[in-house]
């Protein structure tokens, strides 16, 4: 294996690539292996290569098994003229991650997790969630013949259980404070020999990289003016805001896009520590928003996050639900349905526009993480409708305009 190490994100101690580590045993903050500064683009036959194939000189494998892969990545970046046009904005382009295999942007960190665990010799891997992950890291264990351990919250609702268990992992429904099960998890699963690929664990954050990479090349090596993510525990931002670094590194695009961290206004601890000038995060009590795949009130990731944010001169913003159930709709119309957090990138690009802080000739890229089935009892929040009429009545409805 090529020699890497785990850096801490905020004390810079050092630990061994070939170890299952998450996080900093001094400081407990996250860790993260070194930024690539000298690699290029595989580039071959797209149908053919997969994901970690075409950027495997940004990742630290001697090899990659190909067999691992369910076909992530190499999703469409769409261009909405429309809405361009609706909100004022020289361009506006949707990264829609709904069309990976499980349906979120999760399954980029999952195959490198897994990339990871097979080549350090680990066969038990597991995740802490209830969504998102939940899925993606159960269909890739499922695939890749790994003991798999999903560990859910004992509330979890019914209707997103059955999508998880039936790729047969062993689901556990644990009873007790759900912000402790991600650390918890973490200890035992290093006691145990358990790779936890959870949310900002190093190799999930090397694996959302490829988003930003993919946004570079779709847009042949020009660089947005803004790149608005949807943020929960952080680790996905990081990757973002890793993968233009890493590009920049290699002299491959120019400059950095304004990224945006775009939380919920019902949990959004990290907006709330930018907005106020905190050097670190707080716990959000009582989180409520519709937006649950992003409702997490103390994320892993938080301070790392504001970290990368002020480094890069990014912003942070936080939309109400309203917002997010009309964003929800107004992608609906252009044939993207998204879960709530995944319209919140664009419900925070109408308030940035409504500000001025986003002007009339910026290209923007909202990231649109999960498909709107994955929480299908948000759309009773939403005004869905129907016509009704007799066989004989079909013709004045069909002719009748639409209200």
């Amino acid at each position: 294996m090529i020699q890497h190490s785990l850096l801490c994100t905020s004390c810079r101690r050092e630990y061994p690539f070939g170890e299952i580590r998450p996080r900093c045993q001094q400081c407990g903050e996250p860790l993260e292996l070194q930024k690539v500064s000298h690699a290029t683009i595989n580039v071959a036959d797209s149908l053919t290569q997969t994901m970690l194939e075409r950027y495997s000189a940004f990742f630290p494998f001697a090899s990659i098994d190909p067999l691992l892969s369910l076909g992530e990545g190499f999703t469409p970046l769409s261009e909405s003229p429309r809405l361009s046009s609706d909100l004022g904005v020289r361009r506006l382009l949707f990264k829609n991650e709904t069309l990976n295999p499980t349906w979120s942007f999760k399954d980029r960190g999952t195959i490198a997790g897994i990339q990871h665990a097979a080549a350090i010799g680990c066969s038990r891997i597991g995740t802490v969630s209830t969504g998102n992950m939940a899925v993606s890291v159960a269909a890739y264990g499922a695939r890749a013949g790994m003991e798999t351990f999903v560990l859910v919250s004992d509330s979890i609702p019914e209707e997103k259980i059955s999508p998880i268990a039936i790729h047969q992992p062993h689901l556990i429904r644990v009873n007790g404070d759900y912000g402790n099960l991600y650390f918890e998890s973490v200890r035992i699963g290093t006691d145990l020999g358990i790779y936890f690929l959870n949310s900002d664990v190093p190799l999930r954050v090397e694996g959302s990289k490829t988003i930003a990479f993919e946004i570079c090349e779709q847009l042949q090596l020009q660089v947005p003016d803004y790149v608005i993510v949807p943020t929960s525990a952080g680790g996905n931002l990081r990757g973002i805001i890793k993968g233009f670094e890493e590009f920049v590194l290699c002299g491959l695009i120019p400059r950095m896009p304004t990224i945006v961290c775009a939380q919920a206004s019902g949990c959004a601890p990290i907006f709330n520590a930018w907005s106020t000038g905190k050097d670190s995060i707080e716990r959000v009590q009582a989180p409520h928003t519709i937006a649950h795949a992003i409702e997490n009130p103390f994320p892993p990731s938080g301070n790392q996050a504001l970290r990368k944010i002020r480094e890069h001169d990014g912003l942070c913003i936080a939309v109400s639900d309203d917002a997010i159930l009309q964003a929800q709709r107004t992608m609906a119309r252009e044939g993207i349905f998204g879960q709530p957090a995944a319209a919140v990138p664009l419900a925070a690009l109408r308030q940035l526009r409504k500000e001025g802080t986003v002007t009339e000739d910026a290209t923007v890229v909202c990231v649109v993480t999960g498909c709107g089935l994955k929480y299908t009892a948000a759309l009773r929040e939403q005004p869905i409708s129907t016509t009704h009429c007799t066989l004989e009545q079909l013709p004045s409805v069909l002719a009748s305009p639409r209200a």
